[in-house]
């Protein structure tokens, strides 16, 4: 970290004098610290306080007549290597997920385009709050690092997920938020992601339940990887994440078209839960007439198999995944060896999976199977993408 310049935004939480802990280990460690503390961290740590640790003045205003007038939040977000918000509060995440502007802190984690560390603190309810739950999901999908929280008693006497992580840990999610990945650098790789939709007629059509996060979290682990990836996505209503090429589609035939454009790549991991069946649309709307249509079902193209088929344009590495709602690791051993793939991640979508933030996955290649335990999809998606950057060196 010898030379590191950090811009660390204190949050408005119990957890914030912690901050001034933090200020100590990263100087120690080698870095800078130029701290900005919002309105709520300074009813627990003063500016004087961090400014005597960071040896660096505290900013706090906005509306700072003297640095505004050379723009200062634009210089400040953009001089650092690293913004690390501690603590990231639940109203800190939200402001940032809804990218609200309304103070110091917020205008420069809107402005920049340095990397941000967050490192939460909060209430166990309010961590596993549905809101908060979707705000850190749609971060992680922005390439935010969101560090998981550390479990154990809380400031309000409650137990569980929620306690600001120790120092150690968050020092440790700093230097690697501060490598600049280079594994995969030279490398394409095209992901596929989300549902694809099958019209009956102008205003229907076959679907399924995906949302495309997995897909995307695993395009944006390859591309903070150096990968050049391609990004071939269903209908879904996703930011598309930092380095990635993407390409909107609707049907299993544009999906499959776009993939053999995108042709030849160094690896295809395909996360897309394609439609198995299309059906011969009819031009205009289905209206009803005493008895259900008719819906003669074709079989839409075997994308995965497809890639995978042996020839100067295969992938070297060929990924699929397997949504099963029973016996996932069996029904991926037979879907590996059926489409020629060289790894199949299963996972087991009976619950809320399709949709929600979290997976369990079994990673199925020759020589055997890897059980990974329930974590959040970002976690998943970078497992995965370390795995592939090991295998194509």
């Amino acid at each position: 970290m010898h030379g590191k310049r950090i811009l660390l935004i204190v949050g408005g939480g119990i957890a914030a004098f912690k901050s001034l802990e933090l200020v100590r280990a990263i100087r120690r460690a080698g870095g800078s610290v130029t701290p900005v503390l919002t309105a709520g961290g300074a009813e627990f740590v003063t500016p004087l306080s961090l400014a005597a640790l960071a040896e660096h003045q505290v900013h706090t205003e906005l509306f700072d007549v003297t640095e505004e007038a050379a723009m200062g939040h634009i210089a400040l977000s953009r001089a650092a290597d690293l913004l690390v918000v501690c603590p990231a509060t639940a109203d800190l995440l939200a402001k940032m997920a809804a990218g609200l502007a309304s103070d110091l802190a917020t205008t420069l984690l809107l402005a920049t385009d340095t990397p941000v560390l967050a490192v939460p603190a909060m209430n166990v309810r309010m961590w596993g709050h549905a809101a908060t739950l979707a705000n850190v999901a749609t971060l992680r999908a922005r390439g935010v690092t969101v560090m998981e929280p550390d479990e154990g008693e809380m400031a309000c006497g409650e137990y569980g997920p929620g306690r600001l992580p120790e120092i150690e840990r968050i020092m440790a999610g700093i230097r690697a938020a501060l490598v600049v990945e280079t594994r995969l650098a030279g490398r394409h790789v095209i992901v596929t992601a989300g549902p694809t939709h099958e019209a009956i007629d102008p205003v229907r059509y076959l679907a399924n339940r995906s949302s495309g996060k997995q897909g995307f979290a695993i395009a944006g682990a390859l591309a903070a990887l150096g990968a050049r990836v391609t990004l071939v996505a269903g209908p879904v209503e996703l930011p598309t994440p930092p380095g990635c090429t993407r390409i909107d589609v609707v049907s299993a035939l544009d999906m499959a078209a776009a993939v053999e454009r995108a042709l030849p790549a160094d690896a295809a991991v395909m996360v897309a839960a394609v439609g198995d069946w299309r059906v011969e649309a009819a031009g205009s709307k289905l209206k009803k007439n005493g008895a259900p249509p008719t819906l003669a079902l074709v079989e839409n193209p075997d994308i995965l198999a497809t890639v995978a088929v042996p020839g100067p344009r295969r992938p070297r590495l060929v990924v699929g995944f397997a949504a099963e709602t029973e016996n996932a690791v069996a029904n991926a051993v037979a879907k590996r060896t059926r489409k020629g793939a060289d790894w199949i991640v299963a996972n087991d979508v009976s619950g809320d999976v399709m949709g929600g933030d979290r997976n369990t996955v079994h990673l199925v290649g020759a020589s055997g199977v890897e059980d990974w335990a329930e974590m959040p999809k970002a976690e998943v998606a970078r497992r995965l993408a370390l795995r592939i950057a090991d295998e194509l060196a």
